[in-house]
């Protein structure tokens, strides 16, 4: 199935922006990838669900945030509601029918927000595959870990910059960012995204730790959620046999 590349502009927290948008051609529920913070719609995981989706016919949407990738806007002036848009347009544009939403990290996040106003809104959607998901994760993983230094250098500057693991370039954490996670937390109560879920988590993962996994395990309903737990797991999950159960994780809901 062919494989389109389109530009869409979004409006809403943050300035407007253009969005960078794949879309492969397919039938069935549409699988909508939803990358992590700092990812971008080339990840290995994304690629490898592509794989699988032109294999098999289906439609696959995947795109770059604000800030992200290839889409326009600068980073810093972003937060989770704003990604929460884009995710929302994007959604809308593309793979409104049934969605099978796959969430990375803040993705994870991203997709549970989404999926939840969704079900708010009499809009069904067909699954939600979170890997190393990261609900919250401004306030329980960022805020919490920061020292008063940090903290009050936040609050005093409106950021701080950090060095990345995984980029060369230091990570903006802004008080905007902290501030809007804390209007859009979920594990303090029942999380009710109205359709399937499937986590993947690593044990091995030092960034979203397999506590925080189990947090959101007890607040799902138990009908219809599956944790693969990969005991030796990191937080990419990106080894042939991490990226193997993935894609039998999107198959088995799509």
């Amino acid at each position: 199935m062919a494989e389109s590349s389109v530009t869409m502009t979004v409006e809403g927290h943050g300035p407007a922006r253009e969005i960078a948008v794949r879309v492969r051609d397919g039938a069935g529920p549409p699988v909508v990838w939803l990358g992590g913070f700092r990812s971008d719609m080339n990840a290995t995981k994304a690629g490898a669900i592509d794989a699988w989706a032109e294999k098999a016919g289906r439609r696959f949407v995947r795109f770059d945030y604000a800030g992200h990738g290839i889409s326009g806007g600068r980073f810093e002036d972003y937060v989770i509601s704003s990604w929460l848009d884009d995710a929302r347009a994007v959604i809308a544009a593309y793979a409104d029918e049934t969605p099978v939403l796959v969430g990375s990290s803040m993705g994870g996040w991203v997709a549970c927000l989404a999926a939840r106003e969704r079900a708010r809104q009499g809009k069904k959607t067909a699954g939600l595959v979170l890997i190393a998901p990261a609900l919250d994760f401004t306030e329980e993983l960022l805020w919490a870990s920061m020292d008063e230094d940090q903290r009050s250098a936040m609050q005093a500057k409106g950021g701080i910059s950090v060095p990345s693991e995984y980029d060369p370039r230091p990570t903006v954490f802004t008080m905007g960012l902290i501030d809007d996670g804390r209007n859009n937390l979920m594990l303090g109560g029942p999380v009710e995204p109205g359709c399937p879920v499937h986590i993947l988590q690593g044990g091995r993962d030092p960034d979203v730790p397999s506590s925080h996994a189990f947090r959101l395990l007890e607040r799902l309903p138990a009908e219809g959620t599956v944790l693969t737990f990969i005991a030796d797991g990191d937080h990419r999950l990106s080894r042939p046999q991490d990226i193997e159960r993935l894609v039998s994780a999107v198959a088995g809901i799509a």
